[in-house]
């Protein structure tokens, strides 16, 4: 058998071990997000904390990154082979 060959067995393993990395990125997302985020919050409340809440931008609008991130993560799934072949065979009705 050639290295080269793509077994079912390799082709699950690939997958497995691609949304295990999307899911170790993720968890790293969500700490490097609370601690930037605590830190921005503390600066905030150290200096002015009786003025607009400013951190506010930074924790909503990366926040839907994270969301995003953990949907793609957790949530969405590999496009099957019956919609890659699908999708292939329209491509081929363009030409």
């Amino acid at each position: 058998m050639n290295d080269t060959e793509r077994t079912p067995e390799k082709v699950l393993r690939e997958r497995a071990i691609a949304i295990l990395k999307k899911r170790r990125d993720f968890r790293a997302h969500v700490l490097v997000f609370t601690l930037v985020n605590a830190a921005l919050v503390g600066i905030w409340a150290m200096t002015n904390h009786d003025t607009f809440f400013w951190p506010i931008f930074f924790l909503v609008f990366w926040g839907i990154g994270v969301v995003m991130n953990g949907w793609d993560a957790y949530f969405a799934d590999d496009f099957s082979e019956q919609r890659i072949e699908r999708q292939m065979h329209r491509l081929a009705a363009r030409r």
